[in-house]
């Protein structure tokens, strides 16, 4: 089975259609698949349900498909420092599923896993219970949290192989890895790709199994990436 396509919009191809939900990865500007959000947007579907640990910013990221209008809902954690999430939301314009960010997690990981419905404490006696099943174990309160399965999830990854086989970068792993196993189908962008063999079996995160679509990105802005050095003190 070939999974290699030559862009993100052939990657895309066939999967898109108005109010589907997608899983985005990356965690802030930090390992967002930049191709396949720019393909999604330039493709014009609309009344998407977006599930990502944050909104991007007002030019960059998931930002760029809110300021397209294309999203009608997102399931997140930390919705700071995008001035249109916050002026739609102000307006009614955009639903937001609020969530604390380690149960955003295991919604994601229960997704990916096949578990439907799970228990947590955080957020008992808060206004995310609203509306939510509780229950006491052992005598303490728990809220239940329902699993997050996405009809397509995009990530992004460091190096991948032509399997699917990916290696994500440090922090870019936080959400990208557990997003590859929650999604009906899951694309991936990768900065370099090799041939099957060539990954250190012990160091691949996401096996190859979950992934069915792979572009390697011709570019990267990686604006979050900034070097900063000192001069060496001189003896």
């Amino acid at each position: 089975m070939n999974k290699i396509y030559a862009d993100a919009q052939a990657a895309l191809e066939g999967l898109m259609y108005d109010g589907m939900t997608v899983m985005a990865g990356g965690f802030g500007l930090c390992g967002i698949p930049e191709h396949l959000i720019l393909a999604m947007r330039d493709s014009g579907i609309g009344n998407l349900t977006v599930v990502s640990n944050n909104a991007g910013v007002d030019d960059a990221g998931l930002g760029l498909l809110l300021k397209t209008r294309q999203i009608k809902k997102m399931i997140s954690s930390y919705v700071g420092e995008n001035k249109t999430f916050e002026q739609q939301y102000l307006d009614g314009e955009l639903e937001l599923e609020f969530n604390p960010q380690g149960t955003l997690a295991e919604r994601i990981r229960a997704g990916g896993a096949g578990i439907p419905a799970f228990f947590t404490k955080t957020g008992f006696g808060t206004q995310i219970a609203d509306g939510k099943e509780t229950r006491a174990f052992d005598g303490e309160n728990y809220v239940m949290e329902t699993g997050l399965v996405a009809d397509v999830a995009i990530v992004k990854a460091d190096v991948g192989d032509s399997e699917g086989n990916l290696i994500f970068r440090k922090t870019a792993r936080n959400f990208n890895s557990i997003m590859a196993t929650a999604g009906k189908v899951t694309i991936a962008e990768v900065e370099n790709l090799v041939e099957p063999g060539e990954l250190d079996k012990d160091k691949i995160h996401t096996p190859g199994i979950f992934v069915q679509r792979i572009i390697k990105g011709t570019s990267f802005e990686n604006r979050i990436e900034q070097l900063t050095t000192r001069e060496r003190d001189v003896a």
